[in-house]
Parts: structure tokens; C-alpha cells; sequence
């Protein structure tokens, strides 16, 4: 039996070794793409977050339509969540350990508010969504410029999903008198 002074002291060994997932990719693709996409995770975690919120949240005569979608792209969004940690790790990066890591890292703003009106959820929402679209196009261009086809796909998928959201939240948000 080892003494369990040995067992503590090999623990912390390990937990100081390097990762060296083998990816293909060099040291300085696997820091790049792995730092943007911990980046593009905490904006992930800190929009779900908000969507929830708002749907937690809504008011008004649309209530049920708001809630219902709020509630689908708060799923769709964090579906989205374990891929891309994934991503990072197989990549051979360490990803975010807790809020105070998403906290540092999100660009996505949060929404503290008592009370936000269900058109101001709307546009909020319509807003962050555009930036994440932008967000995951650069996140995209990295990937092409490093060959990670692997991340590129996993990026085609979730802009498009993104860009749907945005599409509802938009037409959602469109005046019935006007038309715009």
C-alpha cells in the first residue's frame, strides 16, 4: 500500500503536466483556436443565461409566443455549450472552469434589470445574437487559416442556428401597423 504523502505528491505532479493531446495541430494553432473558443463559450454561457432570463421574465399580451421561444433558443444555445468544450479539449486546451472564468472572458452583456419590456428583450437579444454571429465568423476564420475543418463544421452549424434566432427575434419584433 503507498503512503498516501506519495499518492498527494503524485497528484500534484499530474496536475501540473501538460496536457499533449495529440491534434495535429501546432502549439500555437492549438493556443489560438483554444483561446477563442473559451472566448466564444463564456459568450455562449453569459447569452444563455440572458435568454433565460428573459423568459423567466416576459410579460404582455405575447407572453406564451416570447416565453415558448425563449425557452427553444435557450436549449438551442446551450446545446451548444458541451461541443465546444469539447472542442478545446480535444484540441489539447484546458477549458473554462467556473463562472468567474466566464465572467472575465464574456463580451455579452448582462442584463441585471427588475423589469425589461418584452420589445426590449427582443432587440437585446437580436443584438447579441448579430454579435454572436460576428463573433463565431472570426472564431471561423481562424479555424480556416490554422486547417481545423473539425471546428469550422461544428462553427457552419451553430452560425446558422444563430442566424435563425436572430431571423425570429427579428420578425418578432417587427411592427403589425407598419410592416417594418
Amino acid at each position: 500500500m503507498a503512503e498516501p504523502k506519495a499518492d498527494l505528491k503524485k497528484a500534484a505532479e499530474r496536475r501540473k503536466a501538460p496536457l499533449e493531446t495529440p491534434s495535429g495541430l501546432g502549439d500555437n494553432a492549438v493556443r489560438d483556436l483554444t483561446g477563442a473558443l473559451n472566448e466564444l463559450l463564456a459568450d455562449v454561457f453569459a447569452l444563455y443565461l440572458k435568454t433565460k432570463n428573459f423568459h423567466w421574465h416576459v410579460s404582455g399580451p405575447h407572453f406564451r409566443d416570447y416565453h415558448l421561444m425563449f425557452d427553444e433558443h435557450g436549449t438551442q444555445i446551450f446545446a451548444m455549450t458541451d461541443p465546444i468544450a469539447e472542442r478545446v479539449r480535444k484540441l489539447g486546451g484546458m477549458t473554462l472552469h467556473s463562472i468567474g472564468q466566464i465572467a472575465k472572458l464574456q463580451r455579452v452583456e448582462d442584463n441585471d434589470a427588475d423589469y425589461v419590456d418584452p420589445e426590449g428583450m427582443l432587440a437585446e437579444l437580436a443584438e447579441d445574437n448579430k454579435d454572436l454571429v460576428a463573433r463565431m465568423r472570426e472564431v471561423h476564420g481562424l479555424t480556416d487559416d490554422h486547417k481545423d475543418y473539425a471546428t469550422s463544421s461544428l462553427l457552419d452549424q451553430w452560425i446558422d442556428e444563430t442566424e435563425r434566432r436572430l431571423w425570429f427575434l427579428f420578425e418578432a419584433s417587427r411592427s403589425e401597423v407598419s410592416g417594418h
